[in-house]
């Protein structure tokens, strides 16, 4: 089943975080999306807060929508989502500060520690490119 959009409220799904530190770090990552997208934060699914939307094709075929910035506070680490892959920031990434990534996944455990002028413009590109018309990524 793929997500989708719900009408669940993201700032009580932040305020119900247990951990301190993602709730105060899911607070903050409303504000700065917010401001990087110009969009209001949606629950995609369960766990994601999602801003905006984007339309992907893989080289297969399939197609499908998601949301264009996101983030989801895991036990671990916040979840930031970076659609077109986090090798596209690489230059910016090296500023940031402590944090791991995945493909498109960029994990932060304390944004206390990171420079949030550098995270804010990560997200703006990502969604600049991801909006910009129908994104062609990597199914792997």
């Amino acid at each position: 089943m793929a997500t989708t959009w719900t009408d669940a409220d993201p700032y009580a799904f932040v305020d119900a975080i247990a951990h301190p530190v993602r709730r105060r770090d899911g607070f903050t990552l409303i504000e700065l999306m917010g401001r990087a997208t110009g969009e209001r934060p949606r629950m995609f699914g369960t766990s994601i807060v999602g801003f905006g939307e984007y339309r992907y094709e893989y080289e297969s075929g399939r197609t499908g929508r998601s949301a264009a910035a996101g983030f989801a506070p895991r036990k671990a680490a916040t979840v930031v989502y970076l659609g077109d892959g986090v090798g596209t920031h690489a230059v910016s990434l090296a500023e940031l500060g402590p944090h791991t990534t995945g493909v498109g996944c960029l994990y932060l455990k304390d944004l206390g520690a990171v420079d949030l002028g550098v995270l804010e413009a990560i997200v703006r590109a990502s969604y600049a490119r991801l909006t910009a018309g129908t994104h062609h990524g990597d199914e792997s």
